[in-house]
Parts: C-alpha cells; structure tokens; sequence
C-alpha cells in the first residue's frame, strides 16, 4: 500500500471577494489586507506540518497566499512552488468583473441555477471537474514513481513524522497509521502534499472525489457543507491510499473547508 496526504488551501480574501465580484481568471486581484493576515494565519497553523511537494494556481491570489504560508512553515520556508494553471479558478467568460447578483439574474433568466449555469465564453462544471481530474491523476503517478524509486533506492519504511505534523492540528483519527493508530496495519505516509486553489475549482475537485472516486467522508458533514464554497484560506485534508495493483486510490477526507486558524482575523467574506 501506498499513502499520501493531500492538503487543499482556498487563497486568501481579495478586495473583489469582499464586493462580491467575479475574478474567474480574467481578473488578476491580489490580496487585501485581510488575504494577507489569512494566510498569515493559515502559515501559522500548518507551521509545524512538513510538506514534501507544494503546488499552486498561477494566478496572483494564490501565488501571494502560499508565499504567506511558507514564511511561517518551520520545514518548508525554502521549497520550491510548482505553479500549475489547472489549478486556477473557474473561467467565467463574459461574466469576469460582475457583482455575483448579475450571474444569478443571468442564470435565473436562462431558467438554471447559479452554479450549474455557464456564461458565454466561461467553463462548464464538468470542464473544472476534468481540470481537478487531469491534476489529481497527475499528482497521484508522480508520488508513486518517486515512491517506486525511494523503494528501490532505500531498505527504510516511510517516516512516520509526515503524518505525526498532521495528526497534531488535523483530525485523522482512523485514518491515521503508525503510533496514532497502531491496529491500522498501514504503512506511514510517503508524500505530504499542499495545493493552494480557489473556491469554485475547489468544489469541483470535491465533487470528483465524492461522485468519481467514491471518497469517504466524516458522517458529521452534511451534503450542504460538501457542495458549499470554502471560506477564504478554508482548508480539506484526504488521505489518499494506493493498494498494490490497483488502478483506481481510495480516498478518506479528513476534514473539508476548515477554518479555525481564522478565529480572531478579521472575516469579511
């Protein structure tokens, strides 16, 4: 068996988030004020997680986020950000630069429901859904291939020390192996991974994990909190297991949309 963790991070609020206008991938925001102390504070609360692989969107938002967040890491200050454009948000088409309300006046005349509903010129949910797909395929055939050469290049089990820095701040509880839960039988984790997005491309990754790869959820989650968007810098964590020789992971969710590193900073979403 082969495991890796998978730790997905909404960018920080931007002043277009706070006006509720649509950025998609036209508008090029950076962070507010508020954007950078969230992911001040999101950088604090993982300080102490050790990544070994970071990607993130190409866009400005998500670019300054995960910057904010490896200044505060304890192991990961100098790793290298591999910038990613199937990361970034949904295209919106036309629509890039409205208030939200006109999307919903748009759809709503079109006879559709906001989310569901594609501008001229924006991409459909089913297009995001490939995009998260294409990245998370990809994702899981690089930590095997270098999981494959670590084997063959090294007699040692993987550390228990990736999963023991998310077992501090996360609650992995059965998912977790080694000391945290030594009836599992599983392996330590061989790759921890951190992705900075956006929310709607966020969503849509989750609805492949839950439709196409069948991914267990916590029973305290309800379906509303599953379809709904993540706060700025919310956070979902997946446990990602290989069995040998099988084509298809299976996929445990630790937590969807966290946000309890914001308690104290200024929310304006």
């Amino acid at each position: 068996m082969t495991r890796f963790a998978l730790t997905v991070v909404r960018h920080g609020e931007t002043r277009l988030n706070k006006e509720k206008i649509l950025q998609g991938q036209g508008i090029d925001e950076p962070l507010s004020e508020t954007g950078f102390k969230q992911a001040a504070a999101a950088g604090i609360f993982l300080n102490n997680v050790k990544f070994t692989h970071v990607f993130s969107s190409d866009l400005m938002r998500t670019k300054q986020t995960v910057r904010g967040i490896l200044e505060k890491s304890k192991f990961c200050k100098d790793m290298t950000v591999k910038y990613d454009s199937r990361l970034r948000e949904r295209k919106y088409g036309v629509a890039e630069g409205w208030p939200l309300s006109e999307l919903r006046a748009m759809a709503k005349a079109a006879g559709q429901e906001c989310p569901v509903f594609t501008p001229p010129g924006g991409e459909t949910l089913d297009q995001v859904k490939m995009r998260g797909k294409d990245f998370f395929e990809f994702l899981c055939q690089l930590i095997l291939k270098e999981a494959g050469q670590n084997e063959q290049f090294s007699q040692e089990a993987p550390s228990d020390c990736l999963e023991s820095s998310l077992a501090e701040i996360f609650p992995l509880g059965k998912n977790c192996a080694s000391k945290f839960n030594s009836d599992s039988g599983a392996p330590g984790l061989v790759a921890s991974v951190l992705v900075v997005s956006h929310g709607a491309y966020m969503r849509s990754l989750l609805d492949y994990f839950l439709t196409d790869l069948k991914c267990s959820f916590p029973v305290t989650l309800s379906r509303s909190e599953l379809t709904s968007v993540s706060p700025n810098t919310g956070m979902s964590v997946f446990i990602i297991n290989f069995e040998k020789g099988e084509v298809k992971p299976t996929t445990q969710c630790v937590c969807v949309n966290l946000q309890g590193h914001l308690t104290g900073v200024t929310k304006t979403h």
